[in-house]
């Protein structure tokens, strides 16, 4: 065991020197776990100073030994309105600070572990609830002293043992002896927690039924104090199990709520889109009711002309403004008309109304036919082109 320092500025120096050694007796921490572990401890001293750091031995159920960092020294428990000192002793393992340290309670001499303890086994190794629920990075040594410190002040986990007294002096002549020699069950009986830290204390019995009434008061005061230690922890269970009863409705609520939450995004934002969608459509429904209200207006203005027309001419109904028009028209009127005339064949192919030589050569002969009227549209297109161009630069220089 490597001695503990005793200031401030030893303590620091003796961690960093600690962490940072390498070699067989160096400790089996993770390197992105030592600043945390150097910090837990300087908090743990800073908070608690009768607890020192230390290094030494530790030795594993299957047997392995292995070097690691301690606290040792006691911890406070009030008790009765008085603060005694509990010797225990904090192993940081090789997981720490991802796992919960071992924590031991080291009596003296002149102590012993209380049997049976809701939290110490009779070895000393202490189980709380803390521990189990050790939660990383937001679990420390100082939290953890603070639970031991309370749950030992609930139920004391060391009695004192009865020091022995010296024999009473010799009766008086003509007294009986036995009236002032207590028995060897009363020398042995062991009390529970005295109200000094770590030991004996009270007068001598010199009387026997005195003793006997002392005896009396202490097993009376024992069992309350059992019993309210009991009532306590049940309390305390009771307490831990509606928490996390109400912690577990927490958490349902909470996800109930962010999906409520997120469904109520979803529906603001289909209606937005529904509003915007109406507005649109509500404009479109403007423009398609004065386009009526125009084409009405046209027929009604030229309803009476046709009475007027006996017989009408389709081709010439409508004029073409130019010769390159009128060929274009002509060009178009063409090919829409092979397309027709096309698509009418393989209709009637695939019915098996028309055979497929005589299918191939009438598309053949109407392909050719189309070839020739959309070149012909191309450059009459191409015409119009440069006639419009040749146009726009004569209105230019004019």
């Amino acid at each position: 065991m490597v001695p503990s320092p005793t200031n401030p500025q030893q303590i620091q120096q003796f961690l960093s020197s600690a962490l940072s050694q390498r070699g067989p007796s160096s400790v089996p921490y993770e390197e992105s776990a030592k600043w945390l572990i150097r910090q837990h401890l300087l908090n743990l001293i800073s908070s608690y100073p009768s607890l020192e750091p230390k290094t030494a031995s530790f030795m594993h159920n299957d047997g392995r030994s292995v070097n690691l960092l301690q606290a040792d020294g006691t911890i406070p428990m009030p008790f009765h309105g008085v603060t005694y000192n509990i010797p225990v002793i904090i192993w940081l393992l090789e997981s720490y600070p991802r796992h919960p340290p071992c924590v031991y309670v080291n009596p003296t001499a002149d102590m012993i572990i209380k049997r049976p303890h809701a939290h110490v086994t009779p070895s000393g190794l202490v189980s709380l609830p803390y521990l189990q629920n050790w939660i990383h990075p937001s679990s420390n040594l100082v939290d953890l002293v603070s639970e031991l410190s309370a749950a030992f002040a609930r139920d004391p986990p060391l009695y004192s043992r009865r020091r022995p007294q010296p024999p009473p002096p010799s009766p008086p002549t003509g007294y009986d002896a036995s009236l002032t020699r207590p028995s060897s069950a009363d020398q042995s009986l062991p009390r529970p927690f005295p109200p000094s830290p770590y030991g004996g204390g009270g007068g001598r019995v010199q009387v026997q039924h005195v003793h006997h009434q002392q005896q009396s008061d202490v097993a009376a005061e024992v069992y309350k104090r059992n019993a309210i230690n009991k009532m306590v922890e049940m309390v305390h269970s009771d307490l831990v199990s509606m928490r996390r009863a109400r912690e577990a409705e927490a958490e349902e609520l909470l996800s109930l709520q962010s999906v409520l939450k997120r469904r109520d995004e979803e529906i603001s934002r289909g209606l937005k889109e529904m509003v915007e969608e109406k507005e649109t459509l509500e404009q479109q429904l403007q423009v398609i009711s004065m386009n009526t209200d125009i084409l009405d207006s046209w027929v009604r203005e030229n309803q009476g002309k046709t009475k007027n027309l006996v017989d009408i001419d389709v081709d010439t109904a409508f004029e073409c403004g130019d010769t390159l028009s009128k060929q274009k028209l002509v060009c178009t009127a063409s090919d829409l008309a092979i397309e027709d005339t096309i698509y009418s064949l393989d209709k009637s192919f695939q019915d098996g109304v028309l055979p497929f030589d005589q299918y191939l050569r009438n598309v053949r002969l109407l392909s050719r036919e189309q070839f020739f009227h959309r070149v012909t549209g191309s450059k009459v297109r191409a015409a119009q082109m440069e006639a419009q161009v040749a146009a726009i630069a004569g209105r230019l220089h004019s």
